[in-house]
């Protein structure tokens, strides 16, 4: 991988992290369509790496949010912070199972599965849509409906199916405001990024992985990533306050179209 791919690599991250249109699936088309020759592991550390570029991204535009969930924590009380954090745990949990019982099919999704990336898009343009089409409520997320959200993240695992797109629209359709939908999505994967980048990286570093890929560009991607994530994650706060997702349901449609019939293709 070379500067300019790992900089291409680094805006796509950073725009599609945060829009609702999968960034591991874009990554994925985009390694296929720069002919990347990465292997399974070197494949997904560089997902890995680029999700923690964009995970930096939420902690900068949500610091004050976490400043006082920490804050909160500290005062050793069972008040609202210690609450939202019990409920960003629970969150956690289907995502947590999933990579416990099934990582090493879960790797397999990261070796150029091209056809399955564009059906998976397709999945996430219908669920926009339906979202679309409801209205959201003015509810608060809580421990069950914090559950059912964390589900859809364990399933978003799957590159096409949008993480983002997936855990706001699930939490819209249980009637939680669009506010605080926002916020969830974005703070109950910080957990999961950051505690995925480091055990990755671990693995990748003890297999000798790294003299295989090039450090320098996964930092130019790094760096790029958490850059435009930064724009775009303050962009996707405002697009789901003023409820703009079906103009990404056909973006996704589109997009899941042409990789399925290129998946075709090429096979």
């Amino acid at each position: 991988m070379g500067f300019l791919e790992a900089l291409i690599l680094g805006i796509i991250q950073g725009l599609t992290e945060f829009l609702p249109v999968s960034s591991s699936g874009h990554l994925e088309l985009a390694k296929e369509l720069f002919g990347l020759d990465l292997e399974g592991d070197q494949s997904k550390l560089v997902t890995i790496v680029l999700h923690g570029a964009t995970g930096l991204s939420t902690v900068v535009v949500y610091w004050k949010d976490i400043k006082d969930l920490v804050a909160g924590l500290f005062k050793f009380k069972w008040n609202w912070q210690a609450k939202y954090v019990v409920m960003i745990i629970l969150s956690m949990i289907p995502v947590f199972l999933a990579y416990v019982f099934f990582k090493d099919f879960i790797d397999t999704f990261f070796e150029g599965q091209v056809i399955l990336v564009g059906c998976m898009l397709l999945v996430t343009a219908v669920l926009l849509y339906i979202t679309h089409r409801y209205s959201s409520g003015e509810g608060s997320m809580t421990k069950g409906r914090s559950i059912i959200v964390g589900i859809s993240q364990a399933i978003a695992i799957l590159p096409g199916i949008s993480r983002s797109g997936s855990t706001i629209a699930t939490s819209l359709l249980l009637g939680i405001s669009k506010e605080k939908a926002a916020r969830f999505s974005f703070l109950m994967v910080l957990p999961v990024i950051f505690g995925g980048m480091l055990i990755e990286a671990k693995d990748f570093v003890e297999e000798g992985g790294e003299e295989r890929l090039n450090v320098m560009a996964l930092i130019v991607g790094f760096v790029t990533a958490f850059v435009v994530g930064v724009v775009a994650c303050k962009w996707m706060v405002a697009i789901v306050k003023k409820s703009k997702l079906s103009y990404f349901a056909l973006y996704c449609l589109i997009v899941g179209v042409i990789a399925v019939a290129a998946g075709v293709w090429i096979a």
